[in-house]
């Protein structure tokens, strides 16, 4: 199949592009990303009119403007933003050469930006953290709570070098198929469902729930794709639940089903979040439901030793914790456009 046109922009740079510089593209991402080339110019430890005429030069070369002023700052025009594109990738390898030197150096250097899903906020991530700290003083590691789609697409754009993330069987909107081409996803263990639900309700004297039985009882949804998955596994047991709350909040839910307000399903991951609350049961479902767990890096990532053993930290967390057995070796890529 034939590739589609360039774009003129994308011509204009193409023309040029073999004069320009991995300086020229990081700047420009970073000015996408700043909004100013002073702003940028600080996060790259340069001085201003230095950058502005490392832009100069970076015009000059592409023969085409790469910026364009806006009020009191500056954006990029279309070529602009075709170069910026691929700043992430330079970064990715700079800081890759940057990990194998401080490897030489035994690890002494480098950082890891992680993000991770809600219920891994409170129970998996400070004690990855903790661990990070302990073994590699020298990493600097920063965490921001995300969503899968959202964490993918951090790494996508570079925001990230490492995601947590999980998916449900079957989960038409999961987050490591589309978005996900071109970055590696590890797969590094699971998460058990369970049924929360009154101990005082008659279905909670044994160890699992058939779903079936709970047809009748009203139902509290979590986040879209929670509440996307519990709708596959009611409409599997042959009903359509009566949602009367949604809440991401899994202290909420516990407390609203002590209160005889509904039913719910959550991963184990969220009830250690929250903490078992008095008068709630909580129980495995009979299909034995759960979900998978994955890391999401950059391709060629995992080639930066800080973040290579992140990774494996988080892959011994997960499975200590009683998750699938899991390698955080190389993970495989999915393939198609970046």
């Amino acid at each position: 199949m034939d590739a589609s046109p360039a774009s003129p922009a994308e011509a204009a740079v193409t023309t040029g592009l073999a004069d320009l510089d991995a300086m020229s593209l990081l700047v420009l991402r970073e000015i996408a990303e700043r909004g100013s080339i002073t702003a940028a110019a600080n996060a790259l430890g340069y001085s201003q009119p230095a950058l502005s005429q490392q832009v100069r030069r970076a015009e000059a070369r592409a023969g085409v403007a790469l910026v364009e002023r806006t009020g009191r700052g500056v954006r990029l025009t279309p070529a602009g933003r075709v170069l910026a594109r691929h700043g992430g990738a330079v970064a990715t390898a700079l800081e890759a050469a940057r990990g194998e030197l401080a490897e030489l150096r035994g690890l002494r250097a480098g950082r890891v930006r992680l993000m991770a899903f809600p219920s891994a906020s409170p129970s998996i991530v400070p004690e990855f953290m903790a661990e990070m700290a302990r073994r590699h003083p020298g990493v600097q590691v920063s965490f921001v709570e995300a969503e899968p789609p959202e964490a993918v697409a951090a790494v996508r754009e570079d925001r990230a070098d490492l995601a947590l993330t999980f998916s449900y069987p079957g989960d038409r909107s999961d987050p490591h198929r589309e978005s996900a081409r071109g970055l590696e996803v590890t797969t590094i263990g699971s998460d058990p469902m369970h049924v929360v639900l009154p101990d005082a309700h008659p279905l909670a004297a044994g160890d699992t729930v058939d779903l079936a039985g709970l047809a009748g009882e009203p139902w509290i949804a979590g986040c879209p794709r929670c509440r996307g998955h519990l709708l596959e596994l009611c409409d599997t047991a042959g009903f359509a639940p009566r949602i009367a709350v949604e809440t991401d909040n899994f202290v909420a839910v516990e407390e609203l089903v002590a209160s005889g307000l509904g039913v719910a399903v959550l991963p184990a991951l969220a009830i250690e979040s929250a903490g078992k609350r008095a008068g709630v049961a909580v129980r495995g479902t009979t299909n034995g439901d759960r979900r998978t767990l994955h890391l999401v890096t950059a391709r060629g990532g995992r080639g930066v030793p800080a973040v290579a053993v992140a990774a494996e930290a988080l892959a011994r967390l997960v499975a200590g914790r009683g998750g699938t057995p899991a390698d955080a070796g190389p993970g495989r890529t999915i393939e198609g456009d970046v």
